[in-house]
């Protein structure tokens, strides 16, 4: 569907999928005047901790969105993350600290307390409408305006809108229904991975808030995610079990890869999630009024944040078409740029280096690392030169791109 030349402000924007990205996005649409309903499926905010690190680009977001001295409150800035052996030998490092003070610095708060802070910031927008209990079931579209069918406990309705943005995570009901069930170009990582959230005390054995276990069978990961010393444990184990043997494998498994090899009494569990990895990217983000933005739109591995951070920036790009085109500084074509440029930084950016981030964990020969990695050899650069480590830690800011290039006042669009 091509451009709907649509001259006139937006009337209405519904969102499907109240997760942060699209807390955030109703937040920052409804406070520049855009009238935002929220639609989802779960009977409130998702609990599940989930992802919890916020790179530059992704702080930019939710410093615009009037949030970040909440999240900083409630959360932490790390100081740096390690990449080590199996035995906790140090390969290489890269020191966050020498940021200061920078705005942008990264920021760490899990999902779940990020969602809380954006409704409640939302609850105070009088225009906008949260609507949980509300399972799309069914969408479409027409020049004038687009529509979702949800069932809810009072029965099945249609709701309309001038747009449509489906941020309703890698199972998208908005991206099913525009491509297929089994439309989700990419693949799935023949890893499996399992994803803990624990109480243990990596600080006594001089481990960073952020270490990467470089191994060929126990790589692993372990990040500081609270002040309170949880961390999130997420690790590799044998492919082709059930979710029950890879649970019940948890204390072998934590008995042999973490530092000081603890037994169960030793650390608290509170979560275990065993579950695949994917690197996938929907064929397009705008289909007419439907767009989608973040894990709808696309996913891969967590190691290194990329998922959560790009996703963050696509909803500060659309945001800002939406709005130009809201405000009559652009018509609505813009949003096939959305489209392509946010496509085009997962195939560049997101993709590859997410790629390599978990690569690096079981591909490299831990004992030569050092010398064959080029990317452990740029941080150890790095520890003597801080311009480089300042580079280095602010690389993730290619994720962003400025859309406002590309804005045209609406009189002479058409």
């Amino acid at each position: 569907m091509g451009s709907l030349h649509n001259v006139s402000a937006i009337k209405n924007i519904i969102i499907v999928g109240a997760g942060p990205a699209g807390l955030l996005a109703g937040l920052i649409l409804s406070q520049n005047g855009v009238p935002v309903t929220l639609v989802d499926m779960g009977q409130g905010l998702d609990t599940n901790p989930r992802a919890t690190h916020y790179a530059a680009p992704a702080v930019t977001e939710l410093v615009r969105a009037g949030v970040i001295a909440d999240i900083k409150a409630e959360g932490f800035q790390p100081h740096g993350v390690s990449w080590r052996k199996i035995n906790g030998e140090e390969i290489a490092s890269l020191n966050a600290d020498i940021l200061g003070d920078a705005p942008d610095r990264m920021v760490c708060l899990p999902l779940d307390k990020l969602s809380m802070i954006l409704k409640r910031y939302l609850d105070q927008q009088d225009n906008v409408e949260i609507l949980f209990d509300h399972n799309v079931v069914n969408i479409g579209q027409d020049e004038e305006e687009a529509w979702v069918d949800v069932e809810t406990k009072d029965g099945e309705k249609r709701l309309t809108a001038h747009y449509i943005i489906g941020c309703d995570g890698a199972n998208s009901k908005i991206r099913r229904c525009l491509f297929g069930d089994a439309q989700f170009p990419g693949f799935t990582w023949d890893k499996q991975v399992v994803a803990t959230n624990t109480y243990y005390d990596f600080k006594k054995y001089g481990w960073n808030d952020s270490n990467f276990i470089v191994h060929p069978d126990n790589w692993f990961m372990a990040a500081r995610i609270s002040n309170d010393g949880l961390w999130r444990v997420t690790y590799g184990d044998i492919t082709g079990l059930t979710r029950e043997e890879l649970i019940a494998r948890q204390p072998m498994r934590f008995k042999e890869i973490l530092p000081g090899h603890p037994d169960p009494n030793s650390y608290k569990l509170a979560n275990i999630s065993p579950y695949k990895v994917h690197q996938r990217l929907a064929q397009k983000m705008r289909v007419g009024r439907f767009l989608l933005a973040a894990d709808a739109a696309h996913l891969c591995n967590p190691f290194g944040g990329m998922g959560l951070t790009s996703g963050i920036v696509d909803v500060g790009g659309l945001c800002d078409c939406l709005l130009a085109i809201h405000h009559g500084k652009a018509g609505d074509e813009v949003l096939d740029i959305y489209s392509d440029k946010r496509m085009e930084k997962f195939k560049t950016v997101v993709d590859p280096i997410s790629s390599s981030n978990f690569r690096r964990l079981f591909e490299n020969d831990p004992e030569k690392a050092k010398e064959d990695d080029e990317f452990f050899k740029l941080c150890l650069k790095a520890e003597s030169d801080n311009e480089l480590a300042r580079q280095l830690n602010e690389g993730v800011s290619i994720l962003k791109y400025d859309f406002s290039q590309h804005f045209t006042p609406v009189s002479s669009a058409v």
